[in-house]
């Protein structure tokens, strides 16, 4: 995860103004080579401290405490990082989720590896669902307006945020765009993170919500080779179905293999092109809304009970 690939390091745009995250990413990247003692198959590698397990021809890094490899680093140096940086993280999390529920605004985190087709299963979706509530995005990349454009197009909000080298957003960034916003209360805010399967599992943004969008072209064990970002996720959209009389596809395979990773992930075959789960989909997203609503009012309801109860 992000504590190998400094991709917070540097500078972030949102609409054209420059901002600079300084995570504490630490790297100590040694000239040369690193000198490797081969040993049987099966047993653990000294490789600056890093644990590395051999079975076969098949090399497993990240099996210390940190779960991750970064050359020339320690794991307890790693473990470390992660913890500064996730807490910090966490920090700016909590509070934008203490302004998403002031505002009864119902935040979704899209996440998904490049190409799953979910800026236009998010046009499709804002087409259909902008007239009921307000609706806006945070749409993240690493560079160009594109996809925030396209969104724009439908008629609502949008404020993109460049990462440059970053692989994901972060809680900080979507503070920021959100101050961009206006009339948003008790309305949709959808983020369409990074293309990336890894980094994004980590990063609370303050969302609601998780949903994983996979892509039938894309083969059904991603969800074992990323299990993070499925395990992080409540939702999974199986997306461009349209195409499975294309493809080799087992959609019975994927969706085991997501619920191994995570029993409890909800599963929904869609398609943006096809019209097929929008129903199921949009629905989904109103009974998850209109829940978090109630659940404000009710909290609302108990602080006020317990005022009474004091005077």
């Amino acid at each position: 995860m992000c504590t190998v690939c400094g991709c917070s390091e540097g500078e972030v745009s949102i609409e054209g103004h420059q901002h600079h995250h300084g995570h504490s990413h630490s790297h100590n990247h040694q000239e040369g080579h690193h000198q490797h003692s081969h040993a049987e198959e099966g047993h653990h590698h000294s490789h600056a401290e890093t644990e590395v397990v051999a079975e076969g021809n098949n090399l497993h890094f990240g099996q210390g405490a940190a779960h991750a490899h970064a050359p020339g680093m320690s794991q307890s140096r790693m473990v470390q990082i992660e913890q500064d940086i996730l807490g910090k993280n966490d920090r700016y999390a909590g509070q934008n989720r203490q302004r998403f529920e002031a505002l009864n605004l119902f935040a979704l985190n899209l996440v998904s590896s490049p190409g799953s087709g979910k800026t236009s299963l998010l046009t499709a979706s804002i087409e259909k669902i902008k007239g009921r509530c307000p609706v806006a995005v945070i749409e993240g990349d690493q560079q160009t307006a594109n996809d925030a454009d396209r969104i724009r197009e439908t008629g609502v909000a949008a404020v993109q945020v460049n990462t440059g080298k970053g692989c994901h957003l972060d809680a900080h960034m979507v503070g920021h765009a959100l101050e961009r916003f206006d009339d948003l209360a008790g309305g949709i805010l959808f983020i369409e993170n990074v293309g990336n399967l890894v980094c994004p599992a980590a990063f609370d943004l303050g969302e609601a919500h998780k949903v994983a969008i996979l892509s039938v072209t894309e083969g059904e064990d991603k969800p074992l080779k990323y299990p993070d970002m499925f395990y992080a996720a409540d939702l999974m959209l199986l997306n461009k179905t349209d195409l499975l009389p294309y493809l080799d596809f087992d959609v019975g395979q994927c969706i085991a293999a997501a619920k191994q990773v995570n029993p409890d992930i909800e599963v929904i075959q869609i398609s943006a092109r096809s019209g097929e789960g929008m129903d199921d989909w949009l629905n989904w997203i109103e009974q998850h809304r209109v829940a978090r609503i109630q659940k404000r009012i009710e909290q609302l309801n108990n602080q006020i009970s317990l005022l009474q109860e004091m005077v």
